[in-house]
């Protein structure tokens, strides 16, 4: 004799699963996007721009930390990586004048700016700062 479970159970059994198996939100880090950027801060979002440059070993070093929030839930948001030698106008907008600077905004307030920052720590509290 098979034993079938009543659709509720089922359905309440199914979302319990999905949840469980649901990856936790951690930070996202991908290329800078003018739209990306405008659509996070228009949902009022966690969104942070790193302007990062290829040759410069203090953003290398950056990179990898921040590539360690990738799987840290306590680090939410979106991490726009800025090409520094490409992206002229918008450092001109922004007001940056070095590589390997972090912006760090809630929507369209900036809640945290530093340049050259290495200190894991210091670079989750500032990313932290959006929350």
């Amino acid at each position: 004799m098979t034993q079938t479970l009543a659709p509720k159970t089922l359905a309440l059994l199914t979302l319990a699963l999905s949840a469980w198996m649901a990856p936790a939100h951690a930070l996202d880090i991908v290329p800078y996007s003018a739209q990306i950027l405008a659509q996070k801060q228009q949902a009022g979002e966690a969104v942070s721009l790193h302007f990062h440059a290829k040759w410069c070993p203090t953003c290398l070093v950056q990179e990898r930390v921040f590539n360690t929030f990738k799987d840290d839930a306590t680090v939410p948001g979106t991490l726009l990586v800025v090409d520094h030698d490409k992206e002229r106008e918008l450092k001109r907008e922004m007001g940056i004048r070095s590589q390997s600077t972090l912006i760090v905004f809630k929507g369209q307030e900036q809640k945290h700016r530093s340049g050259g920052v290495t200190d894991p720590q210091a670079l989750k509290t500032a990313l932290l700062s959006a929350k």
